[in-house]
């Protein structure tokens, strides 16, 4: 709303500042932070009222449960004010014209309804079960369809994948790449919700995912700096930052009260919401492949619930003591905070690796 303000800067010189990129994506994290930390208080004692607390028994490995027993009770579904503030802010600052930040903004609306609705049906159901993972499956890949079909029939965006560290090698889906990308949204989505399963742990991953996201809208909408480094320059990319900046504020406001021990847990509505849209926008900036080392922690705990499944099923065996990792890791007898914190610190040291393939190419 605010960029359409730029048009009067002839009358008043201040208003041109609406026009940068850079100004509005600093005004989109500090209004969602703002707007979690007024808002979130209120939110969090109004589910308490409501008895919208997390069940942390675990029927399927009750020896989680030692850990988990402090927890019991604690108010989750805290993705609405996440997803709230996200869209506030994205209304306020960017530019709604372009087709990116619409997209975007659709995706987060569509996951956050179903994370909602998963959250909301644990509630009701006793025991405490979602909705079937093959109903979140099917509206996950209609949303992947949708997004695939909308880049694959797009004359800005290429159905070419570029290789990391490799300049000269591109691969060409054609058709393929609306199903690809319904697995990216499927996988990034999905991929956020296993992970958040310790206090911040998950919040922490999706602000340092984020942050190098926002640096690779900024380098992909510019023209300059794109050709420079020998990337696939997207016209229009660059507003992207500015949502970007809304989830990097957001997940600052929430990591407020979600650091550890929480005070509230985002739930399905915003995992399912954050992971999808970030999942998105790798797809409009043309970094695919790239996720997969930025979001190495997701990969990493995705991987480790694979790989006991086929174990278990191969072979009858278990390779973790429980998975996701990071449950395992707590059996193992690593200490809460201190998982979270070196998950947080190999994100970040994943984000500089990402960052230095931009020009090892």
């Amino acid at each position: 709303m605010f960029f359409y303000l730029a048009q009067f800067k002839d009358q008043i010189s201040f208003l041109n500042l609406f026009r940068y990129i850079t100004f509005r994506t600093g005004m989109a994290a500090v209004t969602t932070f703002l707007m979690c930390l007024v808002f979130g208080p209120y939110l969090i004692n109004k589910l308490k009222r409501m008895n919208i607390g997390e069940n942390t028994k675990r029927e399927d490995c009750p020896v989680l449960d030692q850990f988990n027993d402090a927890k019991e009770g604690t108010p989750t579904m805290g993705g609405i004010f996440i997803v709230g503030s996200i869209l506030v802010s994205v209304f306020l600052w960017a530019d709604l014209s372009n087709v990116y930040i619409r997209l975007c903004a659709f995706t987060c609306l569509w996951l956050a309804v179903l994370g909602w609705a998963d959250d909301y049906v644990k509630l009701l159901r006793k025991p405490k079960k979602g909705i079937s993972k093959k109903t979140k499956l099917i509206w996950q890949i209609m949303i992947g369809c949708f997004i695939g079909s909308y880049v694959y029939f797009s004359p800005d965006i290429s159905t070419k994948l570029a290789v990391p560290f490799l300049k000269h090698v591109v691969i060409d889906l054609g058709i393929f790449y609306i199903p690809f990308v319904a697995l990216i949204i499927v996988g990034t989505s999905n991929a956020v919700n296993l992970t958040d399963g310790l206090d911040g742990l998950a919040i922490g991953c999706v602000l340092v995912f984020t942050v190098t996201l926002a640096i690779l809208c900024y380098i992909t909408g510019n023209i300059n700096f794109s050709e420079y480094l020998l990337l696939p320059f997207v016209s229009g990319s660059g507003e992207l930052t500015v949502f970007c900046a809304a989830i990097i504020g957001a997940s600052l406001g929430f990591l407020w009260f979600n650091c550890y021990p929480a005070s509230v847990f985002m739930g399905d509505v915003g995992s399912l919401s954050l992971g999808g849209t970030v999942g998105v926008i790798a797809v409009i900036i043309k970094k695919e492949l790239l996720i997969v080392i930025l979001g190495g922690v997701f990969v990493i705990e995705v991987g480790s619930v694979i790989l006991q499944v086929i174990s278990f099923k191969i072979w009858n065996r278990r390779i973790f003591k429980v998975s996701p990792l990071h449950h395992h890791l707590q059996l193992s007898g690593w200490k809460e905070s201190k998982i979270i914190i070196r998950f947080w610190i190999l994100a970040i040291i994943l984000a500089f690796i990402t960052l230095t393939t931009l020009k090892i190419r």
